[in-house]
């Protein structure tokens, strides 16, 4: 099953007098419980790319599918409907609520979906567990390290157990052996969950963890490599 296909997306940002093609007749494919790595220096796409396949931004041209639904002509409602059903997001500024608990942080978004309040609160506590975080499901952001802060968004984005998760530099503010403790963490969920990953960075250490690694430059993939099996 295809899990994220893109179409030969364009899409084009003004800055000045200069036109910049972020996204230059691109498609791919993506398998469900796929495990990919976008990479591109400073503008080449990557986060463009990303942001197109999670509705947050809207291809000029091109079409993107989520398990087989058309997203891009979707009403703004519409996807945010599809964030919550489908979509896990994972960013480098971790967007945690602050005077929320790490526990109420992850119930935020079951919260929103209806799940009832006994229910939520032991799934929240059952993947703060599985995140390496059990103890510490009453503190709040202030109280947590970076890389805490980092798994607390993490459980928030995997708990309703979403078809795809989406991460953005999520190792940027991390040190190196933290980044590969979350690197960890990402394989043993995919691996358990069948979660497809796409994960946006240019961290060569986040890259080496990553079986499928493809690399933009100028909106356009210039390759695409099975690194080694996931």
């Amino acid at each position: 099953m295809t899990a994220v296909r893109c179409v030969d997306l364009c899409k084009t940002y003004i800055q000045g007098d200069t036109e910049i093609k972020a996204l230059d007749h691109l498609s791919i494919d993506v398998d469900a419980g796929g495990f990919v790595c976008l990479s591109s220096p400073s503008g080449g796409g990557k986060t463009t790319l990303l942001n197109a396949i999670g509705g947050l931004d809207i291809p000029d041209s091109g079409e993107v599918w989520i398990e087989g639904e058309r997203i891009d002509t979707k009403s703004k409602g519409q996807l945010a409907e599809l964030r919550l059903r489908k979509i896990g997001f994972v960013f480098q500024a971790y967007n945690l609520i602050p005077v929320l608990t790490a526990r109420e942080n992850v119930e935020f978004v079951m919260q929103v979906q209806g799940v009832p309040a006994a229910e939520r609160g032991e799934l929240a506590i059952n993947v703060l567990k599985e995140v390496g975080l059990a103890g510490l499901e009453d503190r709040r952001p202030a109280q947590m390290s970076g890389g805490q802060q980092q798994r607390v968004a993490v459980a928030r984005a995997v708990v309703s157990r979403p078809a795809l998760i989406l991460a953005d530099e999520p190792t940027a503010n991390l040190d190196s052996k933290t980044s590969d403790g979350l690197m960890d963490l990402f394989s043993e969920l995919n691996s358990a969950h069948n979660t497809t990953f796409i994960i946006a960075t240019h961290d060569q250490r986040v890259m080496a963890h990553i079986p499928r690694l493809i690399r933009m430059l100028d909106g356009r993939i210039v390759d695409d490599i099975q690194q080694h099996a996931p």
